[in-house]
């Protein structure tokens, strides 16, 4: 049988069942009784649309104002001009064929991988490796771009992707509950926005449902879209 602790109880009473604006919802966020340590705050938003259908589906890639308080281990392929300015830019690793033969020797201590578009041919040889953990470069992502020097920059500071589930559902990241409000409603709002700006051309009637946020260990709050 599962218990509920006392912090969880007293948090679920004090929940509303109202949508709120995104700095009420934060201000909400900050009254439940939390852990010591520094919670994640993510917003969940349940979308309108056909995950099914080819054109419903939402992917893309979004840095935040203030960024997520988390960063990531960057790779980078790009030519030999482009090495040493990636990675004063954050990446862990960049190059060419030897960043490949070094992937196909067993390393895999990174999170992100990005590539100049004529890099591509050069990757390709490693979608076996890369595909099945979903860290192949791709345009869609973002991960694939002409800057690849701002790109690493922008992934090494928090840059997130975003891809809607199976049920229609987009998850991200708005920062941590150690960020200002002030910091934490822009990264929601700015979030919130950009999923408004793709907006499938074929998704009919209400787009956005539902929006929650919540910290990692918190009850979720509903918010006015």
């Amino acid at each position: 049988m599962t218990t509920i602790s006392k912090r969880r109880k007293a948090n679920l009473a004090g929940i509303s069942k109202d949508s709120v604006s995104p700095a009420a919802a934060i201000t909400a966020l900050r009254a439940f009784k939390g852990p010591k340590f520094d919670q994640t705050v993510n917003v969940v938003l349940h979308l309108g649309i056909d995950p099914k259908q080819a054109d419903q589906i939402i992917r893309g890639s979004i840095g935040l104002p203030h960024g997520t308080g988390k960063t990531a281990r960057v790779v980078c392929f790009c030519n030999s001009d482009k090495t040493a300015a990636a990675k004063a830019a954050g990446a862990v690793d960049a190059g060419a064929e030897d960043l490949v033969a070094k992937i196909e020797g067993g390393w895999m201590d990174f999170d992100v991988a990005v590539a100049s578009p004529d890099m591509m041919r050069v990757v390709s040889k490693l979608g076996k490796v890369l595909g099945p953990k979903g860290l192949m470069p791709s345009p869609k992502a973002g991960t694939v771009a002409a800057d690849v020097v701002n790109a690493v920059r922008e992934y090494s500071n928090g840059k997130q992707e975003y891809r809607n589930d199976d049920g229609g559902n987009i998850h991200g990241i708005v920062g941590k509950l150690s960020f200002a409000d002030s910091k934490l409603v822009e990264n929601l709002e700015a979030f919130i926005a950009n999923i408004i700006r793709v907006k499938p051309a074929a998704a009919k009637g209400l787009y956005i449902k539902k929006c929650v946020v919540s910290a990692c260990m918190s009850p979720s709050v509903l918010v006015t879209v």
